[in-house]
C-alpha cells in the first residue's frame, strides 16, 4: 500500500494546475473582447457626438438655441434647411463643387493608376525609391505661390479648368494604396492578357480596373474629399463669385449669420451631406481595399 500511494497521488497534484491554466485562458478572451468593445464604443462616442450635436443645433429655432445650447431640440425646425439654402444660394456652389469634385477626383485616380503600375511591375528603375518619393510627398506643403503664378501664366487663374487641373495633381495617397493593391494581383494575368492581344492602356484601363475596385474607390474618395473641403486654393484661385465652390459659399454665410447658429449649422449640413452619403455607399469598398492590401499585399 505504501509504495502505490505516491504513484495515485502524483497524477491528482498535477491535473489541479491544468484546470487552472484552462480556466485562465477562457477568461483572457473574454476581457479581451469586452476591452475591444469598450474602445470601440468610446470612438463611436467621440466621432458621432459632434455630428448628432451639429444636427441638434441645426434642427433648433435661433431663440431655443440661445435660452439652451446644449439641450436636445424639443419643437424640430426642418425648415432652417430649406431658408439657409435660399439664403446661402447654395444652388449654384453645390453644383461647381460636384463637377470640380468628380471631375478632379476621376482624373487624380487615373493618374495615380498610370503611376502606381510601372513601379509596382518594376517597370521603372528604382521602384523602391518611387514609393519613398510617393510618402514623401505626403508631407510636403503646398506651394500656393507657385501654383498662383502657374495657373496666372497659362491663363488659368479664375477659371474651373484652372482649379480641376491643380487639384487633381494633387494624388496625394493614392499611388501607394494603388501600388500596394497591385503586388497582390499576379503578374501570370498581365502576361495572359498581353498574349491575347491586350495592350499596355487598354489593359490598364480595361482590365485592371474590374481587378482593383475597391482600391480605386478609395483613392477616389480620398481625393474626392480632399477638393470637396478645400478653401485655402479656391480662395487663391478664385475671384468670381460664380466659380465658388460650396466652401466658399459656407465660409461667405458665415460672414453674414455670425450669430445665427441654427442656420449656421444647417447650412454645414447642407455642405456635408454629399460626402457622408457618398461614402454610406461605398464604404464597402473602402473595407475591401484595407483588407485586400492587408491580407494579400
Amino acid at each position: 500500500m505504501s509504495a502505490t500511494l505516491p504513484v495515485a497521488a502524483v497524477p491528482t497534484q498535477a491535473a489541479a494546475p491544468e484546470r487552472s491554466g484552462r480556466s485562465v485562458g477562457h477568461s483572457s478572451p473574454l476581457v479581451a473582447k469586452i476591452v475591444s468593445y469598450a474602445l470601440m464604443g468610446l470612438v463611436v462616442v467621440i466621432y458621432l457626438y459632434p455630428l448628432l450635436f451639429l444636427i441638434n443645433t441645426a434642427l433648433k429655432s435661433n431663440a431655443e438655441f440661445l435660452i439652451d445650447p446644449t439641450g436636445v431640440v424639443k419643437n424640430p425646425q426642418f425648415g432652417n434647411f430649406v431658408e439657409a439654402w435660399n439664403k446661402g444660394s447654395f444652388a449654384t456652389y453645390m453644383l461647381n463643387s460636384v463637377l470640380y469634385t468628380f471631375v478632379a477626383a476621376t482624373l487624380g485616380t487615373v493618374m495615380s493608376l498610370m503611376i502606381a503600375f510601372p513601379v509596382a511591375r518594376g517597370y521603372v528603375k528604382h521602384p523602391k525609391v518611387w514609393l519613398g518619393l510617393f510618402a514623401a510627398m505626403l508631407f510636403l506643403p503646398n506651394t500656393l505661390v507657385t501654383v498662383f503664378q502657374l495657373a496666372l501664366r497659362l491663363h488659368l487663374y479664375d477659371t474651373p479648368l484652372g482649379f480641376i487641373l491643380i487639384m487633381a495633381s494633387g494624388v496625394g495617397v493614392g499611388p501607394l494604396l494603388i501600388t500596394g493593391y497591385l503586388n497582390s494581383i499576379p503578374r501570370e494575368i498581365d502576361e495572359a492578357a498581353a498574349m491575347d492581344g491586350s495592350g499596355y492602356l487598354r489593359y490598364l484601363f480595361t482590365f485592371l480596373p474590374r481587378l482593383m475596385m475597391p482600391v480605386l474607390s478609395t483613392a477616389f474618395i480620398l481625393q474626392a474629399i480632399g477638393v470637396w473641403n478645400d478653401i485655402i486654393m479656391a480662395t487663391i484661385l478664385f475671384t468670381s463669385q460664380e466659380h465658388w465652390p460650396v466652401t466658399l459659399g459656407l465660409f461667405a454665410f458665415k460672414g453674414t449669420y455670425t450669430s445665427q447658429w441654427a442656420l449656421l449649422s444647417a447650412a454645414t449640413m447642407i455642405v456635408a451631406a454629399p460626402l457622408l452619403i457618398v461614402y454610406l455607399f461605398l464604404q464597402r469598398y473602402l473595407v475591401a481595399s484595407v483588407v485586400g492590401g492587408a491580407v494579400k499585399g
